[in-house]
C-alpha cells in the first residue's frame, strides 16, 4: 500500500496520524539511531526536508534514517535539490498562499526531469503558509508572506482552491520556530470545507496543542522544532 492509500485508510478508521520533521541541517548524523528509536514508537512518518539544506545533506540523512527506521521517509523539500529517489514519498509542493512563480510551479518544473526517472511516490499537494508569530525562514527563502490568522475565509478558501486545482493534500503550516500554531478555529474551518485530507504543523510544542490540532480536524500533525529541541518529547506523550 502506497502512502496516499494508507492516509485515507486510516481517516476511514479515524485513526489520527503523527510525523516528526527533521531539517538535515539540523541532524547529527551520529545521533539517529538513538532518537528514531523514540520516534519509532510514536511516529507514523519521517518527513525530511528544511528551507535551506546543503547540496547532498537530504540525501545522506535519508539513508541513515533507513538504516535504523521502518517508518516511511517522506521528502518535504525546500527546493528541488533536495529531491532524493532514497526515500519513500515526496510532498509535492506548491506555496499557494503565495504569489511568487518560483514556488508556485517554477521549482516544480525544475525537479521534472528527476522525477520522469524516479520510483518516488508523489502526492501533490497545497502548501498554504499561516503566520505563526514570527518570521519564518520558509517566509524569508520563498519571498511570501503568510496569511493572517485572523483571515479565516481566505485561508479556507485558498484551501478549497488548492483541492479544486486536484491537490491530493492540504497543509496548514505556521512555520518552523512558530511561536503561535495554527488555530482550532482555522483547522475546524477548513476541514469542514474540504474532502482531502488536511495536515497541520508549526509551533506545535506540547500535548495539548497535538490534541487540539487532532481534535479540530487535522488527520496528520507535523511536529519538527520541538523534537528538534529536546527529542525527550515524547517521554510527555
Amino acid at each position: 500500500m502506497n502512502i496516499y492509500q494508507y492516509i485515507l485508510q486510516s481517516i476511514s478508521k479515524r485513526e489520527k496520524l503523527l510525523a516528526i520533521l527533521l531539517d538535515p541541517d539540523k541532524v547529527n548524523l551520529d545521533e539517529v539511531s538513538k532518537f528514531t528509536q523514540k520516534i519509532n514508537n510514536k511516529a507514523d512518518f519521517i518527513f525530511v526536508g528544511g528551507s535551506t539544506v546543503s547540496n547532498g545533506d537530504t540525501e545522506n540523512l535519508v539513508e541513515k534514517l533507513k538504516e535504523n527506521t521502518k517508518l516511511p521517509i517522506v521528502l518535504f523539500p525546500g527546493d528541488y535539490t533536495q529531491i532524493t529517489n532514497k526515500a519513500d514519498t515526496l510532498l509535492f509542493l506548491s506555496l499557494i498562499s503565495g504569489e511568487n512563480p518560483e514556488y508556485l510551479i517554477k521549482q516544480q518544473l525544475k525537479s521534472v526531469p528527476f522525477l520522469e526517472k524516479s520510483s518516488l511516490e508523489i502526492i501533490s499537494t497545497g502548501y498554504i503558509l499561516i503566520n505563526g508569530g514570527v518570521e519564518t525562514s520558509v517566509q524569508k527563502v520563498s519571498n511570501t508572506r503568510p496569511i493572517d490568522q485572523l483571515n479565516i475565509e481566505l485561508i479556507s478558501r485558498t484551501a478549497i482552491a488548492g483541492m479544486y486545482m486536484g491537490k491530493q493534500l492540504i497543509y496548514l503550516e505556521a512555520g518552523s520556530g512558530a511561536t503561535e500554531a495554527v488555530s482550532q478555529i482555522i483547522i475546524k474551518e477548513v476541514s469542514k470545507n474540504i474532502s482531502i485530507p488536511l495536515i497541520v504543523g508549526g509551533g506545535i510544542r506540547t500535548r495539548k496543542q497535538l490534541d487540539d490540532a487532532f481534535n479540530a480536524g487535522a488527520d496528520l500533525v507535523v511536529i519538527g522544532t520541538a523534537f528538534e529541541e529536546n527529542n525527550q518529547l515524547f517521554d510527555r506523550f
